[in-house]
């Protein structure tokens, strides 16, 4: 009888009990509530979405080229174009030579770094005007070219433009003609310092052709790339 009377009072505050806490809420990412019978479906339209969005994911990489195999597909030059823009840097490395005869005065044994260049220069000189003929033939067939690449316009004009700023020493020294004290001093050290400057230029501007680089000398890449 006791058991009896005791069980509804027992059920009443069980049910006092579980009503006193409220039932568990979850919230969405936009901070909605969403019931806990809700909860299953959301979960399930949920995973749906990851894998309809890893999937978009996967098919979008596998249609996208990677950044850098695009770069190094679009930076590399062909053999000839390499070829044919080192050889243009030849002109103004042999009309530039003779600012080394007081360093070979003063240096005989460096010659012998240049004698394999010695029958070539012989050749280029014995021709009539072979300076200006390799100079117009250089900015006339290669520089306004457009069957050229750019890579190869640039380092001709490039070229050309060196080889017209290796005339003003000798323009200034015909008019100034210094024969003896500082004057002369002044010019074997120009002299010198020309034709060092010169010869690293040259072996500067073959190595990057040859590599596929872009050789460019300050100011002088400016005037060319406003020519072409």
């Amino acid at each position: 009888m006791n058991t009896i009377l005791c069980y509804p009072a027992a059920a009443a505050s069980l049910h006092l009990y579980k009503n006193s806490f409220p039932s568990p809420t979850i919230f969405s990412a936009r901070g909605r509530s969403i019931t806990p019978t809700s909860a299953p479906l959301i979960a399930t339209l949920g995973g749906i979405g990851d894998g309809q969005t890893k999937k978009k994911k996967k098919n979008l990489k596998s249609t996208r080229t990677p950044r850098m195999h695009r770069i190094t597909m679009q930076s590399v030059v062909p053999a000839t174009d390499r070829v044919v823009a080192a050889l243009g840097y030849v002109l103004p490395f042999f009309n530039g030579l003779q600012y080394g005869r007081y360093f070979f005065m003063q240096y005989p044994k460096a010659e012998i770094l240049f004698e394999p260049l010695f029958p070539i220069l012989q050749a280029y000189q014995a021709v009539p005007y072979a300076s200006f003929i390799a100079f117009f033939a250089l900015y006339s067939a290669v520089v306004r070219n457009p069957s050229f690449s750019r890579y190869v316009r640039f380092n001709a004009m490039q070229a050309v433009v060196l080889d017209v700023l290796l005339v003003l020493p000798l323009i200034i020294q015909r008019i100034l003609n210094p024969r003896r004290g500082l004057g002369f001093n002044i010019l074997v050290m120009s002299y010198n310092a020309m034709f060092l400057l010169l010869v690293l230029g040259f072996l500067y501007a073959l190595v990057s052709c040859i590599l596929g680089r872009t050789p460019r000398v300050p100011f002088v890449g400016d005037a060319a790339d406003a020519q072409i």
